[in-house]
């Protein structure tokens, strides 16, 4: 379906679907039930009158049911609005896994106030950024948290951006003019005051991507589609009940936790558990202790958690359902999961900031299937296409990119018309710069990256391909691919190794390996890197950027 111009005015704040979609579709996301409208203050109200007694979030040191947590959210709200910040206007926050990021999250959406998620291994350069691009007029932090001093760093920052007008500070001191976060909550409030509910076709949430390809990006998510994912998640994937505990090690402030760990939750009345600092041990005794019964992570918590589940006894038979991103899903992997959370399953999903939840495995799916691909789409009303350099549909089994159509997608990046012109096309799919392929199941395998192909001499190479490759060497823990310059071919493969404890793989070892293997010569790496671990997102994602200058010796 064709959708409308994607150039959105540098200081545009008025951003809407308009912007995004044409009427057509706009009327079918809504006569299909796929955008709802409501907001999340008003899913809020709901629970607190039906079941205001009902514990919504707890953080191992803070409990809070659904009433106590509206009087606390209206509240900071109020604060917000008698600072001066009023409905459009972006408001950060970077808070750990609390239940003030909660608190904070819905009061700033009761305004009509856009939430800025910030993740706490974000420091002065990548927060500096997000605030200026933003626009932010306010911010909610802590004080020290794992050694850093978040207050200090913002208050840095408040003298380079002057738009920065307000500090709220929740579990360290303040300084003068600056909020404390429970005083701020403790405000008498009127309804009148807070005004009404927000337009859910408005920015909700503008989440920052995690920063694999340098200059991170602002996705801008109304309410109607970050809830389109979240209650298809809760209903159609988690099959969440009203009973059930979603306990959230993933960062509540980027797009899986936030959507899995608060909205899904509070899309059916049921709890969250939240964990600051994920520790394997620790968060297995959190699961047996909340009894929590769902979760959403990336792919590497899975193992540190079966790892730590050897070492000591715990029950974990509340857990039912894991679903697991970020990279493939081992059938080994899979296999060792069943037998340890008793009754519990491994579900792959895929998806990413700008498009939340695009496929995923559902409940009947064999292992083989949970095993060996990414799923289908995940939610009524997601399309994928797979296309080619040309944008048209590539044949199944065959390798393409992968876009999505459908009612979850990001209206464009914050201030950036020209990205957001580069990744929405005329049929108003958004290109994901993934690359996957179909079988005639319908089920996608994601394979790599469109930019991690290495040109050698004119020929294309995989870079998921060749680290498939690699990882099979015994002497070989994690690997990650990447181009470095050539003269003469264009680009090379270099090899980014973390080897096995005891272990220092050579470059002959690597590729005398792949020969007696029978890979192709123009795929075996041509230069190795030994590192103590592979630089990572804060979403478990591998920094390819940081690599590639690493192997040009930048």
């Amino acid at each position: 379906m064709p959708m409308a111009s994607p150039e959105i005015a540098a200081e545009s704040l008025t951003l809407t679907v308009h912007d995004r979609y044409d009427g057509r579709s706009i009327s079918l996301f809504r006569e299909r039930g796929w955008w709802q409208g409501g907001s999340a203050a008003a899913l809020l109200d709901r629970w607190a009158e039906a079941t205001p007694t009902r514990r919504f979030v707890s953080d191992g040191t803070t409990e809070l049911d659904y009433a106590t947590l509206r009087e606390r959210a209206h509240g900071l709200g109020a604060s917000l609005l008698r600072r001066g910040v009023r409905p459009g206007d972006r408001v950060a926050m970077q808070l750990p896994n609390w239940a003030e990021f909660v608190i904070g999250y819905l009061a700033i959406a009761r305004i009509g106030a856009v939430l800025v998620p910030i993740m706490t291994v974000y420091r002065q350069v990548e927060v500096a950024h997000v605030l200026r691009n933003s626009g932010a007029v306010a911010a909610i932090t802590t004080g020290e948290f794992r050694g850093f001093d978040h207050a200090g760093m913002f208050r840095a920052l408040q003298k380079e951006i002057p738009a920065l007008s307000t500090l709220v500070i929740a579990r360290g001191a303040t300084q003068e003019g600056e909020l404390a976060f429970d005083e701020a909550c403790d405000t008498t409030t009127e309804q009148a005051e807070l005004g009404p509910h927000p337009d859910p076709d408005l920015p909700h949430l503008i989440v920052y991507t995690s920063g694999t390809e340098s200059t991170a990006k602002g996705c801008v998510h109304t309410w109607n589609t970050a809830d389109f994912s979240a209650r298809g998640l809760a209903h159609d994937v988690f099959r969440t009940r009203p009973e059930d505990v979603v306990f959230m090690p993933s960062p509540v402030a980027h797009a899986t936790g936030l959507v899995v760990g608060i909205l899904v939750p509070l899309t059916v009345g049921a709890e969250t558990h939240l964990l600051d600092v994920w520790e394997p041990h620790e968060g297995l005794r959190r699961i047996e202790r909340y009894r929590c019964t769902a979760t959403a992570t990336a792919t590497p918590f899975v193992r540190m958690a079966l790892d730590a589940a050897r070492t000591a006894e715990h029950d974990l038979s509340s857990m039912r359902f894991w679903l697991c991103a970020g990279a493939p899903i081992p059938e080994a992997l899979a296999i060792e999961f069943d037998e340890v959370f008793t009754g519990g399953v491994l579900m792959p999903l895929y998806g990413a900031t700008e498009i939340l939840a695009a496929t995923c495995c559902h409940d009947g799916d064999p292992l083989d299937r949970r095993a060996g691909s990414d799923g289908t789409p995940a939610l009524d009303g997601v399309r994928i296409t797979l296309v080619g350099p040309d944008g048209d549909p590539v044949p199944t089994g065959e390798e393409g990119e992968i876009c999505y159509w459908g009612p979850g997608a990001v209206l464009g990046y914050w201030r950036e018309p020209e990205r957001t012109a580069a990744t929405i096309d005329a049929q108003g799919r958004h290109h994901t710069g993934d690359l996957g392929r179909l079988d005639d199941q319908g089920y996608l395998r994601v394979t790599g990256r469109l930019k991690d192909i290495i040109i050698r001499g004119g020929t294309n190479i995989s870079v998921a391909e060749v680290e498939g490759y690699v990882s099979a060497h015994p002497a070989v823990a994690q690997v990650a691919v990447v181009a470095y310059p050539d003269e003469r071919l264009g680009e090379k493969a270099c090899a980014v190794v973390v080897p096995r404890p005891g272990e220092r793989p050579t470059l002959e070892d690597l590729t005398s390996f792949l020969r007696g293997r029978g890979i192709a010569t123009q795929k075996l790496p041509e230069k190795l890197l030994l590192v103590d671990e592979l630089p990572m997102t804060a979403t478990g994602k591998v920094q390819k950027f940081v690599l590639r200058d690493l192997a040009r010796g930048d």
